[in-house]
């Protein structure tokens, strides 16, 4: 036979029953055996609910609820930050999702959800509206993250306005992480040898034209065979100058780029290489002290000192010599050559404001009629000028 569970209001009007008989003269066991219950149960009830009256367990009871939601409420505020997701919830856009999760695995309330995880309901509730231009600004970015792989969110950022958008970064980083692309990874930072005693470390660019580096790369075309380029950059205006390609390029090769980039440029006021045998050569050397440089050799096996040449050949290589197979070394130079035109004019860069280094000029609208006499005010300057 199954035991009957007794309700706490039962279990005192029993209690009070055997109350009235022990009062009438009977003993414990027959008035126990009344009730219908063993004298164990019975002492039981009387030490849980002895002396208790009607109105009071029921008071007991919603206590005891009230209870019991307090430690269940305190329980899912430790279970829907941890079951929420990882990471912060920095956006409205995440905490909305997360409490749309909570609400669907938990099955606890909307309202609970939002006090638990900072989410204000009114903001839960508004229907996100997407801007008018949302889709087409988002396939540009997917196109432009297609063509520059190796570019993030910041200079796409650059390309859009170059292009005539008018989006600030914030809004490109949405997009960007809500299709997934693929953000660059991070590289660590070098040290900086500011003890040294070579004249390099101290030295840096004030103006254009003040001071020019240049390094070889090696890259090798389909067949195997090795070819070399020679960068040359200037450190000021992060301009690259020229790039020499060829299968091999010796002191000759160094003084023929050097004599171009002289006459077409004008004589800059330092030359900052490495130690290499083809740019320490005694006959490089002498021919630019000879028109008037002078030479900036860094310490031996310090790279980073001539970090904005390094930086470039970085950049060369991470984004077109490991995304390309050269067939040809013709090929090889003309694609090279494609690529240094868009690093100078098109490609922005982060250390001048993401602008590129020397970007092309296009008069998109005829000149005023006023060209030619000069303006009256410098507000009409301006206004020709833009």
């Amino acid at each position: 036979m199954a035991r009957k569970h007794h309700k706490p209001e039962e279990i005192v009007a029993k209690l009070r029953q055997v109350e009235v008989m022990l009062a009438q003269g009977k003993t414990t066991a027959e008035a126990v055996r009344t009730i219908g219950v063993t004298e164990q149960s019975y002492y039981c009830w009387r030490s849980e609910y002895g002396g208790l009256k009607l109105d009071q367990v029921k008071r007991l009871k919603q206590e005891n609820g009230r209870l019991r939601k307090a430690v269940a409420g305190l329980t899912l505020e430790k279970l829907v930050p941890e079951g929420s997701c990882v990471g912060k919830l920095v956006s409205a856009a995440r905490r909305r999702a997360c409490v749309e999760h909570v609400t669907g695995k938990l099955e606890v309330s909307e309202r609970f959800a939002c006090r638990v995880l900072g989410q204000h309901r009114s903001t839960q509730r508004k229907v996100p509206r997407a801007a008018d231009d949302e889709a087409a600004l988002t396939e540009s970015i997917i196109n432009l993250a297609r063509q520059y792989g190796r570019y993030g969110y910041r200079w796409i950022t650059a390309l859009l306005r170059a292009e005539g958008w008018r989006c600030n970064h914030k809004r490109v980083e949405r997009i960007w992480r809500r299709e997934e692309l693929k953000v660059p990874a991070r590289q660590p930072k070098r040290g900086r040898l500011w003890l040294n005693d070579g004249s390099c470390v101290r030295l840096r660019p004030e103006r254009p034209n003040h001071v020019r580096a240049y390094d070889f790369v090696e890259d090798h075309t389909r067949d195997g065979r090795k070819f070399r380029m020679l960068n040359v950059v200037d450190e000021f205006t992060r301009e690259c100058l020229a790039i020499r390609v060829g299968r091999q390029l010796r002191a000759a090769d160094v003084i023929d780029v050097l004599s171009d980039l002289f006459i077409l440029r004008g004589v800059p006021g330092h030359v900052r290489s490495d130690n290499g045998p083809e740019l320490a050569a005694t006959a490089v050397k002498n021919w630019i002290t000879g028109v008037g440089a002078k030479t900036a050799f860094i310490e031996p096996g310090s790279p980073w000192e001539n970090g904005y040449v390094e930086s470039f050949n970085g950049k060369l290589r991470d984004e077109l010599l490991n995304a390309e197979v050269f067939n040809t070394l013709a090929e090889a130079k003309v694609l090279i050559e494609q690529w240094r035109r868009h690093y100078n004019t098109v490609r922005p860069h982060s250390s001048l404001r993401y602008r590129p280094p020397a970007p092309e000029v296009l008069l998109t609208s005829p000149l005023p009629s006023s060209v030619g006499h000069p303006p009256t005010s410098s507000g009409q300057a301006a206004a020709m000028l833009h």
